[in-house]
């Protein structure tokens, strides 16, 4: 259930209810794609840094250790010792990045998979079946997700049989949900809209989708070769006929200035990489922007990443001394820069949210970007 607890302009306040606990938004979500965020960061240490809800992936869940066996093991939750909310993405995305090894057709997509070659279908029905084995908080909609610069016409069309797929996907989950033997009996389900860069496209199609009276919404496709103007262009332009009492999900996006756009253009939901990513070459999130670890201006460096940061990077160790574990290629190195990059995010989050309860996130967000342009730390 979502509440709609306050608005500035669109950026929405908002509180999701599931059946693994409350979530505040707008939250970021700590990506986990294989059931472990990269860097050796483990569940307690998500619990530590705030992190309120945790992603995997479908496709990689089901290509390596199986759903079935999963579900076996009592379901995702139990499996990764787990137990707030969790998003399963569908699969549609890393199925479709897989040009040269899949074939599309109506009833779903043909495949090889990219670990052993063998020849995998996965349509709606399977991607529920996977996600309902997993027994996820929220499951998204199998969708296609076409390039930002494709033509016109196979965007149509791609929309078009996303739009489709998604009537087969809630078909498919009411049936799930019905049964005895399911974990998750309230699994969520959220749809995805499409359109490339074409507004109008997307504004048809989430005028479409928002009648099916879905759990959430998101704007997939973004990041993915457009700029940012475009990205927040096409947002402006479609987030307005989504429901407003309804959760908004940007999918994959992004920087904490992406994020900031997002939020003010109504985004409840936002995952990414790029924390954990950075995180484990060096590269680390401040208030004053990014630095880079690995800069000979660190070597004997005693101040922690960030002063004032209460990460479990900053409260022990130096910039010297993590920038030695780097250089010696320790994992500890890694660990603390991830562990230190989403404790960033999720405290930005927070920082959004009472920024909103207090209706000051205009003047939050100005000071927020400026800051972190001026790269003085």
């Amino acid at each position: 259930m979502y509440k709609l607890l306050k608005q500035e302009g669109r950026a929405k306040r908002a509180q999701v209810t599931t059946v693994h606990g409350t979530i505040q938004t707008p939250v970021f979500m700590n990506v986990g794609t294989v059931a472990a965020i990269k860097g050796a960061v483990s569940t307690a240490d998500l619990e530590e840094i705030g992190t309120q809800v945790e992603l995997s992936n479908t496709y990689h869940l089901h290509v390596r250790t199986g759903d079935e066996t999963i579900k076996r093991l009592g379901g995702l939750h139990k499996f990764m010792s787990w137990h707030k909310p969790i998003l399963t993405d569908s699969g549609g995305f890393q199925v479709f990045s897989l040009a040269g090894l899949r074939k599309i057709k109506e009833e779903g997509v043909y495949f090889q998979s990219h670990i052993d070659g063998r020849k995998i279908f996965m349509g709606p029905e399977e991607s529920m079946r996977i996600q309902s084995n997993l027994a996820s908080t929220i499951a998204m909609a199998f969708d296609e997700c076409p390039p930002s610069k494709a033509p016109r016409q196979y965007v149509e069309n791609s929309v078009a049989r996303t739009t489709r797929w998604l009537g087969r996907c809630k078909k498919e989950l009411n049936r799930l949900n019905s049964y005895d033997d399911t974990i998750n009996k309230k699994q969520m389900l959220f749809g995805i809209n499409q359109g490339a860069v074409f507004a109008d496209i997307r504004i048809e199609h989430a005028k479409r989708i928002a009648q099916m009276d879905l759990d959430g919404y998101a704007i997939g496709g973004l990041a993915v070769g457009e700029t940012h103007e475009e990205m927040y262009y096409i947002l402006e332009e479609t987030v307005p006929y989504l429901p407003v009492d309804k959760p908004t999900y940007l999918m994959g996006v992004g920087t904490p200035a992406n994020i900031l756009e997002g939020v003010e253009r109504g985004i409840d939901f936002f995952d990414c990489v790029y924390p954990t990513r950075n995180g484990r070459h060096g590269h680390l999130y401040t208030n004053y922007g990014k630095i880079n670890l690995f800069n000979a201006k660190y070597e004997q460096d005693a101040r922690p990443i960030e002063e004032g940061c209460s990460c479990p990077a900053c409260r022990r160790y130096s910039r010297a001394y993590i920038r030695h574990l780097l250089k010696a290629k320790e994992m500890l190195g890694m660990r603390l820069c991830v562990l230190h990059n989403l404790y960033f995010y999720n405290s930005m989050m927070k920082e959004i949210r009472d920024a909103l309860d207090a209706g000051n996130f205009a003047t939050y967000k100005r000071h927020k970007l400026d800051r972190m342009k001026t790269g003085t730390l």
